[in-house]
């Protein structure tokens, strides 16, 4: 069987999934082993007497598969004979897929937590990725969201009943809007106050990174 064929037969035999393998070719005629490896140039083979080593993969780091086929034709165009032997397979690292939250569950855990005579809040909402940054922050726009340097997180303030910030009400409608255009992120406590009293202010004032809130 031509070494094409072989290589063929011994993919067809690998496991599902794999995405690297290591395989020996033995050459039947020692005096044509170094043809054989400059011949297999590409693969980077490594030769001890008449057996070289090579590997194929599927994710870039080697010669894929029809890569491999085109130089062991090459081998069978001199008539170069071997045998091909798979030494082993490497099958991919099975992904750990993140469980998504949508910001307007993130919202309702966030609040849950809260005591009940919870006044004035700074929290962040914490973007999955920075294309979301524009759209989220017109979509967010009456909570008056602070983006946080170059970051894809911005910080907004709560009010329960008076004083600046946003309504509860009116954060979670927003957050509505940016689920419904599939912007994805969580949204975390920065500060937090309890059965605060406006005395001719518009509430407490924070400063969190030079940045007065």
């Amino acid at each position: 069987m031509s070494l094409v064929g072989q290589w063929r037969e011994l993919e067809i035999a690998l496991p599902d999934g794999w995405v690297r393998v290591s395989v020996e070719l033995e050459i039947r005629d020692p005096g044509v082993a170094a043809q054989a490896s400059a011949l297999l140039g590409p693969a980077g083979p490594y030769r001890t007497d008449t057996t070289l080593r090579f590997s194929a993969a599927r994710d870039g780091s080697a010669q894929g598969p029809d890569g491999i086929a085109r130089l062991l034709r090459r081998l069978d165009d001199a008539r170069i004979g071997g045998t091909l032997t798979a030494l082993g397979s490497e099958k991919a690292t099975a992904r750990v897929e993140r469980e998504v939250t949508s910001l307007v569950e993130s919202w309702d855990a966030l609040l849950a937590e809260l005591p009940d005579d919870w006044s004035d809040l700074v929290a962040e909402v914490r973007l999955l990725s920075t294309d979301y940054v524009e759209h989220a922050a017109v979509l967010c726009i009456q909570m008056n969201p602070r983006r946080v340097g170059d970051s894809a997180t911005f910080r907004f303030r709560a009010a329960h009943h008076a004083g600046y910030g946003v309504a509860p009400q009116m954060a979670r409608r927003c957050f509505e809007r940016c689920d419904e255009a599939d912007i994805r992120g969580s949204i975390a406590p920065l500060q937090v106050l309890s059965d605060t009293h406006l005395v001719a202010t518009q509430g407490p004032v924070w400063i969190l990174d030079g940045q007065t809130i």
